[in-house]
């Protein structure tokens, strides 16, 4: 075979010594790109030098001592197929030279001939060499793309397989074109999930997501092969199908608690795994692939590392739950008010409705059914809390593809931390507003000293009622009305004594009618008479 700058080699055969060294001396081979590889005289030698030289172009006489250029042709055309023979005939040959064609010699030439009709003939061999090289090339290179396209025919197939019920014949005819190495019959699906995957390695780089699957799929072919016959192909970026030979699911599903407890030893994965029915033709393995996935989705109820068949689900729909328009309103009436501790209570209530159910119910009717109630208390909120405090939960919510909701647990916390985030920031509002009511209610108690300032006085300005006003005033100042509106007056009235007002002058702007009386509550809060208080204060002036 030549090398890749397409250079090829000739074997010149001939009785005659100088019709050989004709050929090979006076014709300039190497411009051509062709290499005289050696010369001989009769069919053996001939023979020898072939099986030595392994030529890609042959020039030989039809006929020779000891073995002539029919034999030999037939013995080339064994040991190199590819090798274009060229026979050198005399007319009288001429029906030896078509048997030579017959077996497959590439063309002849009749003596006498001149060396262009030789070199004419030798370059038609090269080129017909040329482009049966640079077909086979093309045809390697094409092999080599469907080996590298393999693994993902091999996906495809057995996708179309497991998803697509196919006539009985159409999936024989897969299974023998795909080499599978299982009994057609007996068969069941595993469907394995790598828990929390995606959140765990959505910002990793693609080498890595890819080393890891590459792993863990290495770990589920052993552990199969050490159990039954089965193969593993990729049904998703976290999912595995696997298909085995098996006759009963008890055994199925042993299979499968072996893979579990695999990864869980040698990896920081685990998986959860659906166990499909059990199937007894090919072409019904669609049955146990959606049995096997309907199963799988039970790990919502336990967040992963264990093995879910059909056998855990409720036998009759009637058996799904369904909160009751009161839990409903009873949450929401509670979410509305900000009270958090009543809000999760009712929140707790409707999840017990689905928990203390046994056997538990369909997971997706479930997960459903949480979806609608995080809609309903992000409605609820909607009317009273910023977009900025819902947001991050509701895009949580919305994002149905995320695995952080995939789980019973983490969904009812979701729901939890949304019920508390909307409660604190009601709350908190609540307590702004009533913080600004009662600064208003200071401003006005500063500005009318002089007036009657009773509770239900106040609680008039501020148009709400006394006892909420007087509940309100406590908590936000520290002190009953009464004690502040004493402590405002008195302060007060140590400004107006220190200004040189008289005490009854002070007495009436502050409210009281009679100087005694004031004298008597401002000698109670400060230890000393108005006028000892002026006294003292112009004393140390």
């Amino acid at each position: 075979m030549p090398t890749t700058d397409m250079r090829f080699n000739i074997c010149i055969i001939d009785d005659i010594k100088s019709t050989v060294e004709m050929i090979a001396t006076k014709i300039p081979w190497d411009t051509y790109g062709i290499k005289v590889a050696g010369t001989a005289k009769n069919g053996e030698e001939g023979l020898a030098l072939i099986q030595e030289t392994r030529p890609d172009i042959i020039l030989t006489d039809i006929r020779m001592p000891r073995m002539d250029g029919l034999e030999m042709t037939r013995r080339i055309i064994d040991l190199l197929p590819q090798c274009k023979i060229i026979i050198l005939s005399a007319y009288t040959d001429f029906e030896y030279a078509k048997q030579a064609i017959r077996l497959g010699a590439f063309d002849f030439v009749k003596k006498p001939f001149s060396m262009q009709e030789i070199t004419k003939v030798v370059l038609e061999a090269k080129e017909a060499l040329e482009s049966e090289y640079n077909q086979q090339e093309r045809i390697q290179a094409m092999e080599k793309k469907v080996q590298e396209s393999l693994p993902l025919l091999r996906q495809e197939y057995f996708g179309r397989l497991l998803q697509h019920e196919l006539r009985p014949e159409e999936a024989r005819d897969y299974w023998q074109e795909m080499h599978v190495d299982l009994e057609p019959e007996g068969l069941a699906v595993l469907i394995m999930e790598i828990d929390h995957f995606m959140d765990k390695y959505a910002s990793q780089p693609i080498h890595e997501i890819e080393l890891v699957r590459f792993a863990l799929h290495n770990i589920i072919e052993e552990t199969l092969h050490g159990e039954t016959r089965g193969i593993v192909v990729r049904d998703g970026p976290s999912y595995y199908a696997c298909i085995i030979n098996c006759e009963r699911e008890e055994e199925a599903r042993r299979i499968a608690e072996a893979c579990c407890a695999n990864i869980a030893s040698c990896t920081k994965f685990t998986i959860s795994i659906g166990v499909g029915t059990v199937v007894e033709d090919i072409y019904r393995l669609p049955h146990s692939y959606k049995s096997a996935l309907s199963a799988l989705a039970y790990h919502f109820y336990t967040g992963g590392n264990d093995v879910f068949s059909l056998a855990d689900a409720p036998r009759e729909r009637e058996a799904y739950p369904r909160y009751t328009q009161e839990k409903e309103q009873e949450l929401l009436i509670s979410l509305r008010a900000g009270n958090r501790d009543k809000s999760l209570l009712a929140l707790e209530r409707l999840f017990d409705d689905v928990t203390q159910l046994h056997p538990l119910p369909d997971p997706q009717y479930v997960r459903s059914m949480y979806y609608e109630l995080a809609l309903v208390m992000l409605r609820a909120f909607y009317e009273l809390v910023p977009l900025a405090v819902l947001q991050p939960y509701d895009l949580q919510i919305r994002d149905r593809s995320s695995q952080a909701l995939d789980g019973i647990k983490p969904f009812q916390q979701l729901l939890r931390d949304l019920c508390q985030a909307g409660c604190a920031w009601i709350e908190k509002e609540r307590a702004s507003d009533s913080t600004q009511l009662v600064h208003r209610a200071v401003e006005y108690i500063k500005s009318n000293l002089h007036l009657d300032l009773t509770v239900e006085h106040c609680a008039r300005q501020m148009n709400i009622s006394g006892g909420h006003f007087a509940s309100l005033f406590k908590k936000v100042t520290g002190t009953t009305l009464n004690q502040f509106v004493t402590a405002e007056r008195i302060e007060r009235a140590k400004r107006l004594l220190i200004e040189n007002y008289q005490v009854q002058e002070i007495a009436l702007s502050l409210g009281y009618e009679h100087r005694r009386y004031f004298s008597e509550v401002f000698k109670k809060h400060t230890g000393q008479t108005p006028s000892e208080f002026k006294d003292a204060y112009i004393g140390q002036k």
